[in-house]
């Protein structure tokens, strides 16, 4: 009976921490105490999302921005226990709430969405500096492998460019492609694309080991419209583009 009397307390103790406002404290704890806890709770994971979304935390009004992170300790059941997972959570929290952060700004998912890819790629294991750096290679003829730490991205707002001095009203009439990518040393850099080359890009990460030829070749085929000679010359600077950032790489077989 004792432990089940514990359990009860301890859930209701944190339910009080998540959400003060309306679940009651258990009986016989100081309000003084309570409050070290509460503040602990909420600034650690105010620290955190901080941190992960610096753009869409400084165009954010303080007020809104806080309600935001309450609503989301209060309401939100994270999948993770890592610290290191809780921009993610609250990505995923801004995908499915209307909370009052994404009635504030439409494009609030896809600039924390952005935000957070660079963060990902900052810490993701996977490592592309065993793969032999040549000082020249013929892009037409050697096989081609997309980097595993790049990301091509279509977004409905210009994403890479809001912050304190552009504050978008209304939708772009045309998307915004992006590719993030982390190159050999470490940096983790933005290259804005057109759909030519999401469309070459999309082919490389789907068919690997393919020899460039063959993917402009392929990429003929999905803008047929375009002069064939016309996709081979922009495609080849494309490609060159990609191969200089490290978003292609020349493949190990």
């Amino acid at each position: 009976m004792g432990d089940l009397q514990f359990q009860k307390t301890q859930y209701q103790f944190a339910s009080h921490l998540r959400n003060p406002d309306e679940n009651p404290a258990p009986a016989g704890i100081e309000d003084r105490r309570l409050t070290i806890y509460r503040d602990l709770i909420f600034n650690n994971i105010k620290g955190f999302i901080d941190s992960g979304f610096p753009v869409l935390c400084s165009i954010t009004p303080e007020s809104t921005w806080n309600n935001t992170i309450r609503s989301f300790i209060a309401q939100y059941s994270a999948k993770s226990p890592y610290f290191s997972e809780v921009s993610k959570e609250f990505l995923n929290y801004l995908s499915e709430d209307e909370c009052e952060l994404n009635a504030t700004f439409e494009f609030a998912c896809e600039l924390a969405h952005y935000e957070w890819v660079e963060l990902a790629l900052m810490i993701d294991p996977k490592d592309i500096t065993s793969i032999p750096v040549k000082p020249s290679i013929d892009l037409l003829n050697e096989k081609l492998l997309f980097s595993p730490l790049a990301w091509p991205m279509v977004y409905e707002y210009d994403v890479h460019h809001i912050g304190a001095d552009y504050i978008p009203e209304a939708k772009p009439e045309q998307p915004t492609f992006i590719v993030i990518y982390r190159d050999r040393s470490d940096d983790v850099n933005f290259m804005q694309i057109n759909a030519l080359t999401y469309q070459l890009i999309d082919i490389a990460q789907n068919s690997p080991h393919l020899t460039g030829a063959k993917m402009l070749d392929a990429l003929q085929k999905c803008v047929p419209q375009m002069p064939a000679e016309s996709i081979f010359k922009h495609g080849l600077d494309i490609l060159l583009q990609l191969f200089k950032r490290d978003i292609i790489l020349s493949a190990t077989d």
